[in-house]
């Protein structure tokens, strides 16, 4: 099994105390998220594992960003998300003008996604949950309109029940499909600060509203996001791509592993690329398990899905 050795020498505790974090969390979300051995004894490391070497590179950085402050938890999630990557992403994409200076591709494919964007007038993000599809998205619709290339920002998502009946939820229309556009907000909070959004959504420059609602409209010089998009039937689909008018945007993005359609139904998402994957200023973008930046967990439980999947796909072919 491969091992690395690590030593911070000359001694300096505090910086060494930030880098592991209290209690060596720190130290323990780097074993769990590369499935690795770390061993400390005072300035030394010893590492072991099939991913040493990465987890080596990691500390590296870690310890070069402590002279300057405290690590936080996403301190030590991103910095999994890179080093994954074998190299740091080559950050060539659009500087994003939001509230979140650091904010820029964590992967290739996020980098990628962001050019794509800006490129092409409808990009299809499609990949599993934490890749940044959604947050990246709301993030270029941000950017679009404090550049003024775009007169307002609108947010659709369909409102699929997930197990649950939205008649069996308190309060009236409005009130039932808010939690299913919630992400959406949290995301514009974030980017854009929560006073702004709110005059922003006053004014109707910013609208956030079910799919359902999108039928009949035109909606010219604006930033349009589909979000959850795998829970729309082909119907549903065409309808909202027809929506779009003159001098606007559009990104749909989605995870096909997470249909809420009923069985019966087919996913809008899974067939669009089908028919439109040749069609010149649209532009499908996929991510994989090595984007998901959140908890290290989640990469390992969408690939243990994506495993299940493919052995029971192999079974059902026997």
């Amino acid at each position: 099994m491969p091992n690395q050795e690590l030593a911070f020498t000359p001694i300096d505790n505090e910086r060494l105390a930030r880098l592991c974090g209290v209690l060596d969390e720190n130290l323990k979300q780097i074993e769990t998220g590369l499935d690795v051995s770390i061993k400390r004894r005072g300035e030394q490391l010893s590492i072991s594992g099939e991913q040493a070497a990465r987890a080596a590179t990691l500390l590296q950085r870690c310890y070069q960003l402590a002279q300057k402050r405290e690590l936080s938890v996403q301190d030590i999630q991103l910095g999994l998300v890179e080093v994954r990557q074998d190299q740091m992403p080559v950050d060539d994409a659009p500087q994003l003008a939001t509230r979140r200076r650091d904010l820029r591709g964590r992967t290739p494919r996020q980098s990628g996604y962001i050019k794509a964007i800006f490129a092409h007038d409808i990009t299809f993000g499609i990949g599993p949950a934490g890749t940044g599809k959604t947050y990246l998205a709301v993030a270029c619709a941000v950017d679009a309109m404090e550049r003024e290339a775009v007169k307002r920002i609108v947010l659709v998502r369909p409102a699929v029940e997930a197990g649950e009946k939205l008649g069996f939820l308190p309060g009236d229309l409005a009130q039932k499909v808010d939690p299913y556009l919630r992400p959406l907000y949290d995301a514009l909070y974030e980017l854009m600060g929560f006073d702004k959004v709110a005059r922003l959504l006053e004014k109707n420059l910013i609208e956030i509203a079910p799919l359902a609602y999108m039928r009949g409209r035109t909606l010219n010089n604006a930033f349009i996001i589909l979000d959850e998009a795998q829970n729309t039937t082909p119907e549903q689909m065409k309808m909202f791509l027809t929506r779009i008018g003159f001098g606007s945007r559009a990104v749909i993005t989605g995870d096909v592993t997470q249909i809420d359609l009923a069985r019966h139904q087919k996913s809008g998402l899974v067939e669009v690329e089908r028919i439109l994957n040749r069609v010149r200023g649209i532009h499908f973008h996929h991510f994989h398990s090595e984007d998901v930046v959140r908890h290290p967990l989640v990469q390992k439980i969408v690939d243990a899905y994506d495993h299940y999947q493919a052995e029971q796909d192999e079974k059902s072919k026997t």
